[in-house]
């Protein structure tokens, strides 16, 4: 089982819960966050209108199609996201900042833009809103208990996400089908650290151990399961490191809703580099490269290389990105 850190906890004893956060996120980079103080309504909230959209007719969510977003935005449907190359088998609606889109906008800042608020259900959109205040105020309370943890200053995320952050909702539901299928194939996120939302019961997550063993990750009541991205090893030289993880599709007559809410930085911010204690150092296992999968400390170049890789489709209609792989 994943360690269960409590948030609450570091107000009562900050330094033992710096402690942990640390080294839950060196050893496996993940955990269950509960103390968050997210109350167990707005928790509720946020699930049963999921479930009321993707309870909609096709025609109705399409109405917010991601094909109509050029920031990537709205509804897509199964089997409209790729992972590695291969189809995902899930439907979901991707929520951003919103903001003006940028006239004649390049490379990353393409990404800025307005949402997609399907018309229904009633009260879809201000819930969201109110949960990605919610959530962000979470995520940069564990950013300044990690930076203070790895001997840097409290404040040493903070000019990251002081102007524009580049937060990420995603509202997902994975159907169920009896042939296995990739729910969403193993990856590692790209952005600084990721807070899901599981409903009860749910199950599918499963994060790979060292030696490539995958690990069961069913909900925890009242938690979160928090993992870091590639920009927080980037930022630690690999003393924290990004996980893999995927989701398998559940079995026919069942399906699964989650919602992974990311705490990303402005896109043009670069991640600060900690310069950790020699004791913390002498740990470190260096930044994980792959040629085929860049990790760039900038913070757009990352999310605009995970965003026309997985959604090739958009990529080419609104940018002109020719997909090396055909979308289904």
């Amino acid at each position: 089982m994943l360690p269960v850190l409590d948030l609450a906890e570091a107000d009562r004893n900050a330094g033992a819960f710096r402690s942990r956060l640390r080294e839950a996120a060196h050893d496996i980079g993940f955990f269950y966050l509960v103390g968050h103080g997210v109350p167990a309504a707005q928790i509720d909230e946020v699930l049963a209108l999921a479930r009321r959209f993707f309870a909609l007719p096709l025609t109705a969510k399409n109405e917010i199609s991601q094909l109509k977003s050029p920031q990537f935005r709205g509804y897509s449907r199964v089997g409209g996201e790729l992972t590695n190359g291969e189809v995902d088998w899930r439907e979901q609606i991707d929520i951003g900042p919103q903001r003006p889109a940028i006239e004649d906008a390049t490379g990353y800042w393409r990404l800025q833009g307005p949402n997609l608020w399907p018309a229904g259900p009633a009260g879809f959109r201000a819930a969201f809103e109110r949960w990605d205040s919610a959530l962000s105020q979470v995520g940069l309370r564990l950013l300044r208990h990690w930076a203070v943890s790895l001997g840097a200053a409290e404040d040493t995320f903070d000019a990251a996400f002081a102007d524009k952050p580049a937060t990420l909702i995603k509202v997902v539901r994975y159907p169920g089908r009896d042939d296995y299928a990739q729910g969403v194939g193993a990856h590692k996120d790209s952005g600084v650290l990721t807070l899901l939302l599981v409903e009860p019961d749910s199950t599918g997550l499963q994060v790979e151990l060292a030696g490539g063993q995958w690990l069961d990750v069913p909900p925890l009541s009242g938690a979160f399961v928090v993992n870091i991205g590639e920009l927080l090893e980037v930022a630690t030289g690999g003393y924290l490191r990004a996980t893999q993880h995927r989701v398998l599709t559940p079995r026919s007559g069942s399906d699964r809703v989650s919602i992974p809410y990311f705490v990303n930085p402005a896109l043009d911010a670069k991640i600060p580099i900690i310069t950790l204690p020699p004791e913390l150092s002498a740990r470190s296992r260096g930044v994980e490269t792959d040629p085929n999968n860049p990790i760039f400390n900038t913070y757009g170049e990352n999310a605009w290389k995970s965003r026309t890789r997985a959604h090739p489709d958009v990529a080419e209609l609104h940018h002109g990105i020719k997909p090396l792989i055909s979308s289904p």
